[in-house]
């Protein structure tokens, strides 16, 4: 019996990292941030400047927008929904956030009008999804149009450029230290929505809620409700963006956030959510943006055709989403 002991415990001991790599490897956003760090090094490998602090700080402000309304989005995707909205909300909130201030108020009072349209917008489309019953495609793709049509109507096609203080300015092209103002925004919603998410009832009804809406609502969770608020939190988030673009540019484009939803439909796709329902994460949402911004970096860097960015952004689109399906296949079987 010891001689056969002695024998096994070797091979368990063998079997253990094999069972650890493959529990790192199950994790998406592990895959996704691997992705990353390859596409990384061989961008740095055939370009000199990419390491470099001013271009990895100007990649984090680029994509810092999209990132920051892919958390939104996410959890519009975890219940099973899409949000089709999220660019004209970010174009509409900074066209109301620059009228504020061409109209006389201040910055606090700026800011306020710009995040209340993006709340409006968000309940309108949890009302319209959760009451009336739309499909969540039917009603966002309306309310899309909606607010491109508003921007264009309000605007005459002119863009909006008051004057500004210093101080909103700050909020989209300062520093604090030697991070760009936009990305530690980025960085605090990402902590704060993390948190939520994996530490609170209304994050695992959220999971819930995507995973099977009919044994959620069996057994207590409240999932229109559930339904109404990421809408209404989409809409908010997408609307903190609309303010940070109003406040790096002070300009306000009538095509502002034009196709931005697909970005960051893109970024919470590239990582990891599941269009189904019921899988994702704040982190993943975050690396997918990472990833298409530092693909857009890399394609100037190298100086690739720009047109081949669309190309190379729907292929690592259609890979994250095939091994999503592979996975949840395999653990099926």
């Amino acid at each position: 019996m010891t001689a056969l002991l002695s024998k096994r415990e070797p091979q368990q001991g063998e079997v253990r990292p094999l069972r650890t790599v493959r529990a790192w490897l199950k994790i998406r956003e592990l895959n996704i941030l691997s992705v990353l760090l390859l596409v990384g090094i061989l961008i740095s490998i055939f370009s000199p400047y990419f390491l470099t602090t001013n271009n990895l700080m100007g990649v984090f402000r680029s994509f810092s927008l999209i990132a920051i309304m892919s958390i939104g989005m996410m959890l519009v995707i975890i219940t099973g929904g899409i949000d089709l909205s999220v660019g004209s909300v970010m174009g509409l909130s900074s066209l109301v956030t620059a009228l504020a201030f061409q109209h006389g108020f201040g910055a606090w009072a700026a800011i306020l009008a710009g995040l209340g349209v993006g709340l409006v917008v968000g309940s309108f489309n949890g009302f319209l999804i959760t009451r009336i019953q739309l499909p969540p495609f039917i009603a966002t793709l309306g309310t899309l149009s909606i607010g491109r049509g508003l921007m264009y109507i309000i605007t005459k096609g002119v863009p909006v450029t008051p004057e500004v203080p210093d101080s909103f300015t700050f909020i989209g092209q300062g520093y604090i230290g030697f991070a760009p103002s936009p990305v530690i925004i980025m960085l605090l919603l990402t902590i704060c929505f993390s948190v939520i998410m994996r530490g609170t009832r209304f994050g695992r009804h959220v999971y819930a809620t995507g995973g099977n809406e009919m044994a959620a609502r069996l057994s207590g969770v409240r999932t229109n409700r559930v339904k109404f608020s990421v809408y209404a939190l989409s809409g908010l988030i997408a609307s903190i963006a609309g303010v940070i673009s109003f406040s790096r540019f002070v300009s306000a484009e009538p095509a502002s956030g034009f196709g931005a939803e697909l970005d960051v439909i893109a970024a919470a796709a590239i990582g990891g959510a599941s269009l189904s329902g019921g899988a994702g994460s704040v982190e993943g949402a975050i690396i997918g943006a990472a990833l298409a911004g530092i693909i857009t970096n890399g394609v100037v860097l190298l100086n690739i055709d720009t047109y081949a960015q669309q190309t190379i952004t729907g292929c690592v689109i259609l890979i994250a989403v095939g091994i999503d399906i592979w996975r949840v296949r395999g653990k099926g079987r």
